[in-house]
Parts: structure tokens; C-alpha cells; sequence
């Protein structure tokens, strides 16, 4: 699984004009999953991504996690990450999981940071979305679950 997070002051997710999902301060995650992913990978990156220590104490350094600072979470599937642009002009996305197996792991992805007590909202699987993010910093990270 990949996974790009941004630290945010505001984040948003709408489906055919109508907003689905919104949080305030908190972290926006693009996740996009492989076919040979499993629920141990959304386990590590879920815990990973809780405990990140990427908001700011008093002193101005990056050390609370989400959870620290009673953030929310905004989850948006987003297999474009795992694009192979090595050949050609038009990417590759052999890498990327078949829909069945991505939703599954997606949803299991959410269900494991909800089960720390930290608020999600979410996407809608599949679904041309739009996606709003006041990124806050900037602070953007990519976490590969495969290089634990």
C-alpha cells in the first residue's frame, strides 16, 4: 500500500457536485493499494499514519501525532499512486490491485484507524471525486508499506 499524507487545515471530498465527506484540522490520506497487498499492510500504515508525529508543539516542532492533537482523518482510495511512468507516455497500472480486493482493504484501512478512536471520513470507492485540500505548512509525506 502507498499512502500520500497531507497535514491540513481543512479537507473535503465531493461526488457529482455534492460534498460526501469533510474534516477540519487533520490529515488527508491518498491510499492507493497493490495486488499484493494484505491486511497487514493496512494495519502498519494505519498505525503509522495515526502515530505520526507531524504537528507542531509549542515549541514549533513537528512532534504531535493526529491523535495528540484530536484531528480527523480524510480517506480517499486513489490508485493513480501506484502508476508505473517508467516506459512511454501513458502510465501502467499493473501494480494496482483489482477493484474487488482494493475496496476490501480500503474499508479495512478506515475500520483499523476508527477502532483508535480517531474520526474519518471518507471517499466514495470508485467514483470520479473532487477532492479539496487546504494543505497546512506544507507538509506532504508518502509512506510505502512495502519498505517497513
Amino acid at each position: 500500500m502507498k499512502a500520500v499524507i497531507q497535514r491540513v487545515s481543512s479537507g473535503s471530498v465531493s461526488v457529482a457536485g455534492k460534498v460526501i465527506g469533510t474534516i477540519r484540522h487533520g490529515l488527508v490520506v491518498l491510499l492507493g493499494v497493490t495486488a499484493a497487498d494484505e491486511r497487514a499492510d493496512a494495519d502498519y500504515l494505519a498505525a503509522k499514519i495515526s502515530n505520526l508525529r507531524i504537528f507542531e508543539d509549542a515549541d514549533k516542532k513537528m512532534n504531535r501525532s493526529l491523535r495528540d492533537v484530536d484531528g480527523s482523518m480524510l480517506v480517499i482510495s486513489q490508485f493513480t499512486l501506484l502508476a508505473d511512468c517508467r516506459k512511454g507516455r501513458r502510465p501502467s497500472f499493473v501494480q494496482a490491485a483489482r477493484p474487488e480486493k482494493a475496496n476490501d482493504l480500503y474499508t479495512y484501512f478506515v475500520q483499523q484507524v476508527r477502532d483508535k478512536q480517531i474520526p474519518v471520513e471518507t471517499g466514495r470507492f470508485g467514483a470520479y471525486m473532487a477532492v479539496s485540500i487546504a494543505n497546512d505548512g506544507p507538509v506532504t509525506i508518502i509512506i510505502d508499506s512495502r519498505d517497513r
